[in-house]
């Protein structure tokens, strides 16, 4: 994954270089790329049990099927190991051959794996130590060798994986619903059903995506304060079962889109490139990537209206892209508050540092106070007077916008904005009374 994130062409060379061997294609990689060793996740039950047999005077050594540039490293990052035995550019250390190697060194030892490949040497061990098992087919096969078992995996697996699709991050494509309210076709036939499978479709992609995203950032997330506790960085969730959830669940989504309409499924096409495209590239550029959230955010309206057959007007797409501006800023400004407690001056893997907080706060206030213009210029169009039975009542929800937007802000300012600023929204009581205020005063200007 490194490999490839460094530079997709790679991926064309790993066929030529497995015609060579596994070992040839490890050997190839591990000269191109090489972790952060210090940063890996580690079992701590297994660092426990290795460091009580060293303290006894036992010998440690590394026995890996990873090629010795990579298990050099590990031993040299951490000192509980001797030395170690790997594979190299010809040699492919495992099972038999790596067994064959152990007994070289020693006809006594203990071994920890866990993986199929370790049953024979578990057989020739004095002392079978599992770890971890890869799978229930493992523990039985290796049940009759076993000495000791080291399984630190948590019983309950279901909220990492509700953790790592960021199910709380849902909240944010309610934003689909916004078409169906303004243009009343809620009451129109298959309508609402329709919205609600697109809130489901952008959410499961919107998870394919961050799966995505943790994968290319796992190194960076790693030295996070907060970000190294993401499943995927902790260690939590393999990076194999990542990839085959974020692949399901992202061509079930297309897929579902497509029977909903055309319209949508090119929308929310359009919606997953870009955010791929803002994971591997425009995130790392500074105001290219909160021009991309503001447009993931704005998509998000013009998805809901493609699923209606409805057309976003000028003026509430001009309203969704400066608010939606205006909240990615916010977002960038509470990460500079927070780095500024850590005592730290630069965002790893972004190109901002804390010194650009002023700039940054001048540009959200003033898309803020942009977006409040456009809403006054949607409520003064043509576009409303055949939906609302009084547009003009809208005019109320102006002093609530500013009101929102002000206490938004001065948050962010005090650095108690710790969420995405929309689901801030929906956790803030302010907010929430704010936005049931709103919904009355929308209420009343349809039916009044």
């Amino acid at each position: 994954m490194s490999l490839i994130i460094k530079n997709p062409v790679y991926l064309f060379y790993l066929p030529f270089w497995l015609m060579s061997g596994i070992a040839h294609l490890k050997s190839q990689i591990a000269k191109r790329v090489t972790p952060d060793f210090k940063t890996l996740p580690l079992n701590p039950e297994l660092l426990d049990f290795l460091q009580e047999r060293k303290v006894n005077g036992w010998e440690i050594i590394l026995a890996t099927a990873s090629n010795e540039r990579i298990a050099e490293g590990i031993v040299n990052a951490f000192s509980i190991f001797d030395h170690c035995i790997s594979s190299d550019d010809s040699t492919n250390l495992k099972s038999h051959r790596k067994l064959e190697k152990i007994k070289a060194m020693s006809e006594e030892f203990s071994y920890c794996g866990n993986s199929m490949d370790d049953i024979v040497i578990f057989q020739q061990a004095n002392e079978s130590i599992l770890v971890n098992p890869s799978s229930k087919k493992v523990s039985k096969a290796a049940r009759s060798f076993i000495s000791q078992t080291l399984d630190n995996k948590k019983e309950n697996t279901m909220k990492f994986w509700i953790k790592q699709l960021r199910v709380y991050q849902w909240v944010k494509n309610t934003l689909v619903v916004v078409p169906l309210i303004l243009s009343q076709s809620y009451l129109e036939g298959l309508n609402t059903l329709y919205v609600i499978t697109a809130f489901f479709c952008f959410s499961f992609l919107a998870s394919a995506t961050y799966i995505f995203n943790d994968i290319l950032d796992i190194e960076a997330d790693r030295v996070h304060p907060t970000k190294k506790f993401r499943p995927i960085a902790h260690g939590d969730i393999s990076l194999p079962s990542a990839i085959i959830v974020a692949l399901v669940i992202g061509l079930g989504s297309l897929a579902t889109a497509y029977f909903i309409s055309l319209n949508f499924l090119i929308v929310l096409t359009g919606y997953l490139c870009l955010t791929l495209f803002y994971s591997a590239k425009l995130k790392r550029y500074m105001g290219l990537d909160m021009v991309a959230l503001a447009g993931l955010y704005t998509i998000r309206v013009v998805a809901g209206a493609a699923v209606i057959g409805e057309i976003v007007s000028f003026w509430l797409l001009s309203f969704s892209m400066f608010i939606f501006f205006a909240l990615a800023l916010v977002k960038r400004c509470a990460e500079m508050k927070m780095l500024e407690k850590k005592e730290k001056t630069k965002a790893s893997g972004r190109d901002y540092s804390v010194d650009d907080y002023a700039v940054f706060m001048a540009f959200g206030a003033a898309s803020s106070m942009m977006s409040v213009l456009m809403f006054a210029f949607y409520i003064n169009s043509d576009v409303l007077e055949n939906q609302y039975q009084s547009p003009e009542g809208l005019w109320l929800v102006l002093p609530a916008l500013v009101y929102w937007l002000l206490r938004v802000w001065v948050k962010t300012h005090r650095g108690e904005m710790t969420d995405d600023p929309i689901i801030f929204a929906f956790k803030d009581r302010g907010s929430l009374i704010l936005g049931l205020i709103t919904g009355f005063i929308v209420l009343a200007a349809q039916i009044l």
